[in-house]
């Protein structure tokens, strides 16, 4: 018996999850920090899409119309916190966290 779509793509998602959430506690610059956010989302839209996959009839709506929506607001947030970080990056004074 052979792993379903579901299995593969919640468990792709839990990974994606996890690498963003580890480059997230681990990295020390502002944009890697919001790069691997941005992948922990992608997982999490990832696992939701999994969630709503179903063996017979069409998969549920519902999971899918949170993606498209989680999908807006990362793209809003991710675009707020660049314009923090090259805020302060022009008020340190080029200082870069992590001596780079």
């Amino acid at each position: 018996m052979s792993p379903g779509p579901d299995l593969i793509h919640g468990v792709a998602g839990a990974l994606l999850f996890a690498l963003g959430i580890h480059a997230l506690l681990v990295r020390e610059r502002f944009l890697r920090k919001v790069l691997g956010l941005n992948v922990s989302g992608s997982g999490v839209f990832l696992i939701l899409v999994a969630a709503a996959y179903r063996e017979e009839g069409p998969p549920d709506p519902v999971p899918h119309a949170m993606v498209l929506t989680g999908l807006v607001v990362a793209v809003s947030a991710t675009a707020l916190a660049l314009a923090l970080i090259r805020r302060i990056h022009s008020v340190e004074g080029g200082h870069r966290p992590g001596g780079g």
